[in-house]
């Protein structure tokens, strides 16, 4: 049995890119392709940045980013929907490409409801998040109106809480910051 195409960063620079509605990311040297996200999923992500924007500005923590570009190798390059850097780390992650080189402090995915692409945030993104050093992963199913928290303990990313609409999300990384999980669906 042959060994699996594995693509670099390198592989993909130069070659004509359609005019289309995908996205695209690099994981392991392993291509994912996907549509662009339903209007849902774009508002409750743009929902998520502005309550941690509104606190990053309060508290002069850090900078909140939609869909940045994140190079951790050559071979895994990935788009995550929301990441939060603290001001303490962002000349140690931000490039002079103007992609982020280093493992964001928060990484928040939002489900798209295709089936067969959840995997990609629940299972392949969780371990590379995990191995990278993110601090904390919110996946986000905006069509259940739930968010799974994981935290970094024991050098890897665990599930530390499943939240619904009328829970509170707080997190120990975010001191003082608190929002109702409601609030990020509610048009």
């Amino acid at each position: 049995m042959a060994a699996a195409l594995r693509l670099t960063i390198q592989d993909l620079e130069g070659r004509p890119t359609p005019l289309d509605d995908q996205r695209y990311e690099l994981i392991d040297g392993e291509l994912s392709v996907s549509t662009q996200p339903h209007w849902r999923h774009q508002f409750s992500a743009a929902n998520i940045i502005y309550a941690l924007a509104a606190w990053s500005r309060q508290n002069a923590a850090g900078m909140v980013l939609h869909a940045p570009g994140v190079v951790f190798a050559n071979d895994t390059a990935v788009a995550p929907d929301v990441v939060w850097v603290s001001k303490d780390r962002l000349d140690t992650v931000l490039g002079e490409d103007g992609k982020l080189h280093a493992a964001p402090d928060l990484v928040v995915e939002l489900l798209s409801p295709c089936l067969e692409n959840q995997p990609r945030d629940r299972e392949a993104k969780l371990s590379l998040y995990s191995r990278q050093g993110v601090r904390e992963y919110w996946i986000v199913d905006w069509q259940h109106q739930e968010l799974h928290v994981y935290r970094r303990r024991d050098a890897r990313l665990e599930l530390v809480a499943t939240l619904l609409a009328n829970d509170v999300l707080q997190s120990p990384m975010l001191p003082a910051f608190a929002v109702k999980i409601g609030e990020f669906f509610r048009l």
